[in-house]
């Protein structure tokens, strides 16, 4: 005998009803055969008993009725279907007949008639496993809930081997019940009828949890851990509803019950990961090192314990756990291979960073990997090499074609061959001339190579397309304050985008030399030295040195530029105040 837990405990109405066009074989030969091939064993008994009193008549008729219905159901007319099921259902009192009126009625949807059929399945059948299960499904979504407990306990004592693991699983039948003190109510009545498994607690637990009601789901999951000492699913249910009222609670529960049970991996594992969650790195590796001492080729252990030595800096664990995370049997080895080539990358290991980034597959990292990879080639002197790279990745991959050409076109332009990166964006641009990320890094390339009404045409049209790009009118603002004119219009845009962005450094540092442009040097330093404590970067703090100098704080300014040149002695912005204002 099946289980409740795998006919039906963990299904809702809409995937108990399968579409119906889907529930039989579709054969050449036209209707008659699809009407063969998906009823010949449920229209047996009807038409053998209809030919015991009338050979051929009642017979033929009844299946003259299902061709028609199920030539309904192929020309999208369920309704239809459904009442021609139901009528014979009525008739024939025919189980598999029944069956199928029900799997219809549920389709389309009718609910109460699909209760009405399930009812007269169950009388006529009442041995049958499976149309119990469904009346107790139509029951919960129809909201039935008066003798639905009693229902479900018929049905459970049936399968007592099966038992346990139906208790457990009875919750997710509620899943999409709203009403969740009544979920309790009926979870309730049918474990008091199981009391003395552990099973049963452990469901009204989730129950009660569920409803919001911990001081029960308490109480429940203590008695489930009484009848069921070591139980790890009791100690793990009580660690988190625990948690919903203090992390810490919950954090204690799981370390008590691991003083005991120390072999618990699920627990120690949540335990692990909770402790992430609240930044407790140092007990988080902790455990995770405990766990890798007794499962030491388990992915879901030494994956977590690379991550985690990556944001603790350890870079030998990081690296040792990832290159093993590539010899054990995971579905994802673009990952590791992604961390593996940026631990490369920042040891100045471009050739083994480049074979790591390789090895990253369509997916989250894929972008990341091949611009990095560009980039290096890009830095070795090959830059030929690197757009060739991109430009082959973009033709696999034509999901990423734009931000690989945005990626060539920064090579271009880091390369001193402005010209050639706008060029290369046109010609994009040409394909997709709403792309907003073609519209801006193109401006920002007029701009560089001063064609200023290119550059303002583009950047007004990508704020019609996205009226709330803060980057849009920043750009633009800025572009007029650093050439000191429109300064009204400009200070406009920067607010405006400072509204979208408060707390962006760059839109900050525009604001700022607007406001040196307009001659308020004091506030635009404020702006300036709150733009540089949100992020230190060379061009803010060359901003922020020329206005010292105009307000004769000359050792100030000094200060600034040296200070700013030790970290980005090659930036060009920086370099060029700084010797604009040499004593």
């Amino acid at each position: 005998m099946k289980s409740i837990h795998y006919l039906a405990f963990s299904l809702a109405l809409a995937l108990t009803f399968p579409a119906p066009g889907d529930a039989f074989t579709r054969e050449k030969s036209g209707p008659q055969a699809d009407v063969r091939a998906a009823h010949r064993a449920a229209l047996a008994p009807a038409t053998q008993q209809a030919g015991e009193n009338n050979p051929g008549e009642l017979s033929g008729r009844i299946l003259y009725q299902v061709l028609l219905a199920e030539m309904a159901l192929q020309r999208d007319r369920a309704d239809l279907a459904s009442q021609s099921y139901y009528d014979l259902a009525m008739r024939t009192k025919d189980p598999g007949i029944i069956a199928r009126a029900v799997e219809i009625a549920g389709h389309v949807r009718q609910t109460d008639r699909a209760l009405e059929l399930v009812r007269l399945w169950v009388q006529v059948d009442p041995d049958s496993i499976r149309a119990q299960h469904v009346l107790i499904n139509v029951m919960v979504l129809t909201n039935q809930f008066d003798g639905l407990a009693s229902q479900m306990i018929r049905t459970l004592e049936a399968d007592k081997e099966a038992l346990p693991a139906n208790l457990l699983s009875i919750n997710r039948l509620f899943a999409r019940t709203e009403d969740k003190r009544a979920v309790l109510q009926v979870v309730a009545k049918v474990c008091a009828a199981f009391t003395a498994l552990p099973e049963a607690h452990y469901a009204l637990a989730v129950a009660a949890a569920t409803a919001g009601d911990s001081t029960q789901a308490l109480s429940e999951t203590q008695l489930a851990f009484e009848r069921k000492p070591g139980w790890e699913a009791a100690a793990l249910l009580e660690a988190q509803i625990l948690a919903q009222q203090s992390m810490s609670a919950g954090i204690e529960s799981i370390k008590r019950f691991l003083v005991s049970y120390p072999q618990a991996r699920d627990a120690r594992l949540y335990l692990a990961r909770t402790l992430i969650g609240e930044k407790r790195y140092p007990e988080a590796k902790y455990q995770f090192e405990q766990l890798l001492v007794a499962y030491p080729n388990n992915p879901e252990v030494v994956y977590p314990v690379a991550i985690l030595a990556l944001q603790e800096k350890d870079r030998p664990l990081a690296r040792a756990q990832l290159k093993h995370l590539l010899t054990l049997d995971v579905a994802d080895k673009s990952t590791p291979n992604f961390y593996l080539g940026q631990l490369a990358d920042e040891d100045k290991r471009s050739e083994e960073a480049i074979d790591y980034y390789r090895r990253v597959t369509p997916g989250e990292n894929f972008l990341t990997a091949q611009l990095r990879i560009a980039r290096l080639l890009a830095d070795d002197g090959k830059l030929d090499l690197a757009r060739s790279h991109l430009r082959d990745a973009a033709e696999t991959n034509p999901a990423q074609s734009t931000p690989l050409i945005i990626g060539e076109a920064a090579l271009l332009r880091e390369a001193k061959q402005p010209a050639a990166a706008l060029a290369l964006l046109d010609q994009r641009l040409a394909v997709e001339p709403e792309q907003p990320d073609l519209l801006y890094e193109s401006a920002l390339l007029a701009e560089k190579l001063g064609r200023v009404e290119i550059a303002e045409s583009r950047l007004r049209k990508l704020m019609a397309l996205q009226p709330d790009n803060a980057q849009a009118y920043n750009a633009l603002g800025y572009s007029f304050a650093d050439r000191n004119i429109n300064l009204p219009e400009a200070r406009r845009l920067i607010e405006k985008a400072l509204q979208l962005a408060p707390e962006d450094p760059f839109i900050l540092d525009s604001l700022g030399w607007v406001m040196y442009r307009q001659g308020d040097l004091e506030g635009a330093l404020a702006k300036l030295e709150r733009a540089h404590t949100i992020r230190a970067d060379p061009e803010i703090a060359a901003h922020i040195g020329e206005i010292l100098w105009r307000l004769g704080r000359v050792d100030d300014a000094w200060r600034t530029f040296r200070e700013a040149l030790k970290k980005d002695p090659d930036n060009e912005v920086l370099s060029e105040a700084a010797r604009k204002f040499a004593r």
